[in-house]
């Protein structure tokens, strides 16, 4: 598609620069300027495709200096000789002039040369003034092309960073429901059946609908509820302008699992809180927690780190994190622009 809009470009500018040629030379004589637009402007064309193609790489991709000019030379007295050639075959329309005393005069041949030398040059240094824009896009380009692929490559790791961190932790949370052969381990089993599900296959996009991601946290709070004995309090609120707002999969969860390593509530007056607004296209995630000794998970974790980096990825500058922690509280808050 580049390739094709660069082609279209070339010939609308020759285009444009030989109705200029046409418009300057034509005056009463339209077949002169025909025979200088059709020979003049073919020998001007290939000088500058030949330079374009053969001399340019030699300039600026390899350095060959030398080579470079001795090609140059020979473009250029080839041009000359085949531009003089011309011009004594159309000598009357080429080589006559008038001066300023209207009288009739002839180029010389050195007069001819130093023209058609400083023509020739034009369309070189045009030539190597294209040639350096184009390379400098294209490696802009290729440079935001890789620069891209580092990035998903390094998304793609930090994501697949989740998947055993949070089966690590699920499974460690089953083990403990099973060796305290609770009846709530059959449940448990099938809320990280359901979690694994939408970690393997429906988080696979790059973006997901941010409902489907609070389901996603819906039954991770479930699933946590299952290990304990006392009934576990958490105060889950969801205001959202409306429900067609995109996210990064599996972003917020890693605010909840520290909402929870600090230490789960049992306590109804001071539950763990988790405030999801959007608004505008802005979001506005919260998670405090009084911390709890007793019900501490103290295994350690790659979650916030992995979250920041995430972020740093996917939203750079469009997001905020705020961590308050103290003796007896924590708190998590992000703003995003979605």
């Amino acid at each position: 598609m580049l390739k094709n809009r660069a082609v279209w470009i070339h010939i609308l500018v020759w285009m444009v620069l030989l109705a200029v040629l046409w418009l300057v030379n034509v005056r009463d004589h339209a077949e002169d300027a025909a025979i200088i637009i059709v020979f003049y402007g073919a020998i001007n064309i290939i000088i500058f495709y030949v330079h374009y193609f053969l001399i340019n790489p030699l300039l600026i991709g390899t350095g060959h200096y030398w080579r470079a000019a001795l090609y140059m030379a020979a473009v250029l007295i080839v041009s000359i000789v085949v531009k003089y050639g011309i011009a004594l075959y159309y000598e009357d329309v080429i080589l006559q002039y008038r001066d300023a005393d209207n009288k009739e005069q002839v180029l010389t041949p050195l007069q001819y040369i130093v023209a058609a030398s400083i023509t020739g040059l034009f369309f070189m240094l045009l030539s190597t003034s294209v040639y350096v824009i184009s390379f400098n896009f294209k490696t802009r380009q290729d440079r935001k092309s890789l620069e891209n692929e580092k990035l998903n490559a390094e998304l793609a790791f930090l994501k697949s960073q989740i998947n055993p961190h949070f089966l690590f932790n699920s499974l460690n949370n089953i083990y403990s429901l099973a060796y305290q052969k609770s009846e709530k381990t059959p449940e448990a089993i099938l809320k990280l059946s359901d979690i694994m599900r939408y970690m393997l296959y429906e988080s696979n996009e790059e973006v997901v609908l941010l409902e489907e991601e609070i389901n996603y946290l819906k039954n991770y709070i479930e699933l946590q509820k299952l290990r304990f004995k006392e009934k576990v309090y958490v105060d889950l609120h969801v205001e959202m302008d409306e429900k067609e707002h995109r996210i990064m999969p599996l972003l917020l969860i890693s605010f909840l699992e520290n909402a929870f390593k600090h230490g789960v509530s049992t306590d109804g007056v001071k539950p763990i809180r988790i405030d999801i607004k959007v608004q505008n296209g802005r979001l506005h995630f919260k998670a405090e927690n009084a911390k709890s000794q007793l019900n501490k998970d103290q295994t350690k974790g790659v979650g916030l780190t992995n979250l920041r980096r995430r972020l740093q990825l996917g939203y750079p500058g469009k997001h905020t994190i705020n961590i308050v922690e103290s003796e007896n509280y924590y708190s998590s808050e992000l703003f995003i622009y979605l």
